[in-house]
C-alpha cells in the first residue's frame, strides 16, 4: 500500500495538525545535526543560528530567544515572566491559557488569576478589555499586568494588526504587558498577505510571542520571543527551573534553522491553510451541511449533527467538538487532496 492509500483512509489527520508526522525539512535538519559533539544547554551554533533567523524574521535584532518543548511551557512560563502571584491575566474565555492548559499559568505564576472575557468570534475587543481592567483598583482584587491574546484564535478567526494595536495600546496605558499565544502564527501570518511578522507583532504593540513548531511540523519546540528584552530578565532559570532546558538543544533549534532557512515554515502554513479552503469548500458544497464559520486559517468548522459526528466516528475518522464553536477539523503541512476527497466523500454519504 502507498503512503497516499494510507492517508486517504479513515483516521486522525484531520483531528489536529499536531497529529503529523515532522515534516522533511525539520527531520533533515535532525538529522545533519546529530553528527559529532556539541556544546550542550543551547552554547551550540545550531541554536545560535536559530536565533539569529528569528530575529531576522521579526526585524528585530534585540529580541530574545528561548526554546522550550511545548506550547503549555511557553505560554505559561511567558505568561510567568510577566506577572507576579497577585497579580492577573486578562484573556478570552475560550483562550487556550483558560480551557486547556491544566492551570499551568496560574501554577508557574505563583497564582496569578486568569481573568476570562467573552467577545464574538473567540476575539477580545478594546473596549471589554479597558472595562475589564479599569473596574476596580483596590487591594481585594488581582491587578491586571498581562493581556494574552491567541493568534489565531481557538476558533480559526483572526487579529489583524490593526486590532492588536488598539489592544496593546489600551494595556500599555494601564501598564498591562501583551502576549500572544502563536501556536498557528505562522497560519496566521500566511493568511494575511501582506503583512509581516513584524506587523502582527511587536509592531502592533507585542512584547512577548509563544511561537509554535510543533503544529507546523517540528517536534519538541516551541520558541519564546521576547520584543521587549527587559521582560525577559532571568527567564533561563526560570525555564530551568521548569524542566524545559534542553541538554542537547541542538535537536529543538537545528529544526528551527531547517524550516526558516529552506522556507518551509511559510511553506507548510500556506498548504495547511490551502487545504482549509479547499476543504470547507468541498462541505459546503455538500447537500444539508453548512461551515459554522469563514474558514481563515488552517480550521475548518462545520456544523454536524451528533447522529452524524457518530457515524463518521464509526468509519474511523476522528476530530473534535468544540463548545460554541462546532465540529473542528484542522489541516496540516501533511493534508493531501486524497485525505479531503476520502473525509467529503464519508461526510456526503453520513448526509444523506
Amino acid at each position: 500500500m502507498t503512503i497516499d492509500a494510507r492517508r486517504a483512509a479513515p483516521g486522525w489527520q484531520f483531528a489536529s495538525d499536531n497529529t503529523a508526522g515532522i515534516c522533511p525539512e525539520a527531520w533533515a535538519a535532525l538529522q545533519a545535526a546529530n553528527t559529532g559533539h556539541a556544546p550542550s544547554y543551547g552554547a551550540d551554533a545550531w541554536t545560535e543560528r536559530a536565533c539569529a533567523l528569528l530575529r531576522v524574521l521579526f526585524e528585530h535584532d534585540a529580541a530574545e530567544v528561548f526554546f522550550v518543548f511545548n506550547g503549555t511551557a511557553a505560554n505559561s512560563l511567558s505568561l510567568a515572566a510577566l506577572t507576579r502571584s497577585y497579580q492577573a491575566i486578562v484573556c478570552h474565555e475560550a483562550a487556550h491559557v483558560q480551557t486547556d492548559e491544566c492551570g499551568a499559568p496560574e501554577f508557574f505564576s505563583g497564582g496569578a488569576k486568569l481573568l476570562p472575557l467573552r467577545g464574538a468570534g473567540a476575539k477580545l475587543s478594546a473596549d471589554a478589555v479597558l472595562q475589564l481592567i479599569t473596574q476596580r483598583d483596590d487591594l481585594h482584587f488581582p491587578r491586571p499586568r498581562a493581556l494574552s491574546l491567541s493568534q489565531p484564535t481557538e476558533w480559526g478567526t483572526l487579529y489583524r494588526p490593526d486590532e492588536i494595536a488598539a489592544l496593546s495600546a489600551v494595556a500599555h496605558a494601564h501598564d498591562v504587558a501583551v502576549h500572544i499565544d502563536g501556536a498557528r502564527f505562522a497560519n496566521a501570518l500566511a493568511a494575511l498577505p501582506g503583512v509581516t511578522a513584524a506587523d502582527l507583532s511587536w509592531r502592533a504593540g507585542v512584547d512577548v510571542l509563544s511561537l509554535g513548531g510543533t503544529k507546523n511540523g517540528l517536534n519538541t519546540t516551541e520558541a519564546v520571543v521576547f520584543f521587549n528584552p527587559a521582560l525577559a530578565a532571568q527567564f533561563d532559570y526560570r525555564g530551568k527551573q521548569a524542566g524545559q532546558l534542553a541538554s542537547k538543544m541542538r535537536f529543538q533549534s537545528s529544526q528551527w534553522q531547517g524550516v526558516l532557512e529552506s522556507g518551509a515554515w511559510m511553506r507548510h502554513a500556506v498548504h495547511a491553510n490551502a487545504m482549509a479552503q479547499r476543504l470547507g469548500s468541498a462541505i459546503s458544497a455538500l447537500p444539508g451541511l453548512r461551515l459554522a464559520r469563514a474558514v481563515e486559517v488552517n480550521a475548518v468548522f462545520v456544523d454536524l449533527s451528533a447522529t452524524a459526528a457518530a457515524a463518521m466516528f464509526a468509519l474511523g475518522w476522528h476530530f473534535y467538538m468544540l463548545a460554541d464553536a462546532g465540529y473542528r477539523l484542522m489541516c496540516s503541512w501533511a493534508t493531501t487532496d486524497a485525505d479531503i476527497e476520502a473525509l467529503v466523500g464519508d461526510l456526503r454519504r453520513v448526509a444523506k
